[in-house]
């Protein structure tokens, strides 16, 4: 590769990496509330949270990366037309030609990538959050460690505990069953401790009384004990076998689903669609680099006519973009129209590399305008 086009690759490469950053740091941060609730509600650690994060990102740069690589080809691209380098690199012989290697080269390296998240690294992390999402929702145990409050991990079960301990002792227990309205017991315990064990978590309380209400509240039973276990597994609710979902299913499920439930036509379209989505979306990296190629390169050197061309190819990215989201939803009901997935980045792909050969939209537009008034005066 010539030193310009290496020259050039550096250029794309830091805003692209940018506006990569900051558009999954933000997209990032929205999609993490979400799960900030559970993680605080279950008592899970700060880690937990990260790792929860963490995998939300495969889906998200399915999405962003194409978008960063556009808008960053299209800054680099341009800054170097504003600062008259482009000038000096046709004047010593650098053609256009060679300059739209470099930009494919990142193009196809922001494709890999994408290609990467989509048919590998997305499904796998939708399938270990999902996993992990159902381990905590099934862990009550860490749900009650909640000290000075009352907490209620499911319907008929409150826990109060005074103070945790850096130890893990908790010192002040009072649980209250009021599964059976009729007959609710409450247990008290000076101290206690909470177990993880092969068959669940357990409750271990120490030194304390159990109470239960019988004939609707007309008797009080007390009985004291010194160490008694409580079974907090009994509350938690089973685990059933779900059907994986769309997102968390690899391209040859999508194609090709196997599932334990008879699998309707309509959810057949929906995997249908989605798996074409995966492979026609990063397929708009080598459209957006067409696209910033011939705006950045062709039509007049005029500081306004520069700008419009910019504003134009957003505009026309952006287009394309929500076409593409526009037609899965399409595609889902209609099967047949999935080949619209691929035909739209390849369209737009065709119309830059048009502009990119001589082409003038605004030439075009003007002679349209011409020839339709010289039709209207005759």
């Amino acid at each position: 590769m010539p030193r310009l086009s290496k020259y050039v690759l550096k250029q794309l490469a830091a805003p692209v990496a940018l506006f990569a950053v900051l558009m999954t740091c933000v997209i990032w941060l929205t999609q993490s509330l979400r799960l900030l609730d559970l993680v605080i509600n279950r008592g899970q650690s700060a880690a937990t949270f990260l790792y929860l994060t963490a995998l939300l990102l495969p889906s998200l740069l399915m999405i962003l990366l194409p978008i960063a690589f556009f808008a960053g080809a299209l800054y680099a691209l341009s800054r170097l037309q504003s600062d008259s380098e482009m000038t000096v690199m046709w004047a010593s012989g650098y053609s256009p030609r060679q300059l739209a290697v470099p930009v494919f080269a990142a193009g196809l390296i922001v494709m890999a990538i994408t290609y990467l998240c989509s048919l590998y690294l997305m499904p796998l992390g939708q399938r270990m959050m999902k996993d992990k999402l159902l381990d905590i929702r099934a862990d009550i145990g860490t749900a009650v460690l909640n000290p000075g409050e009352f907490n209620t991990p499911v319907p008929g079960l409150t826990v109060f505990i005074r103070d945790l301990t850096s130890s893990g002792e908790i010192r002040g227990v009072l649980v209250h069953d009021n599964r059976n309205a009729k007959q609710p017991i409450t247990y008290l315990a000076q101290s206690g401790q909470l177990a993880q064990t092969p068959d669940g978590a357990r409750l271990i309380m120490v030194n304390g009384t159990i109470q239960q209400s019988q004939a609707n509240g007309a008797q009080l039973s007390t009985l004291k004990f010194q160490r008694y276990v409580f079974d907090l597994d009994q509350f938690a609710s089973p685990q059933h076998y779900t059907e994986r979902a769309a997102s968390e299913r690899y391209l040859g499920e999508l194609f090709w689903p196997q599932t334990h439930a008879k699998l309707t036509d309509r959810v057949r379209d929906i995997y249908l669609a989605e798996g074409h989505n995966r492979l026609a979306a990063p397929l708009y990296c080598i459209t957006f680099a067409l696209i910033a190629l011939a705006a950045a390169t062709r039509g007049s050197r005029v500081r306004g006519s520069h700008a419009l061309r910019i504003a134009a190819a957003a505009l026309f990215a952006v287009g394309l973009r929500i076409a593409g989201y526009g037609l899965q939803g399409f595609a889902a009901n209609h099967p047949f129209w999935n080949i619209l997935l691929y035909l739209v980045p390849l369209l737009g792909a065709g119309l830059a590399l048009a502009v990119l050969t001589g082409f003038d939209p605004e030439d075009w537009l003007q002679r349209r305008r011409m020839q339709r008034t010289v039709e209207a005066t005759s």
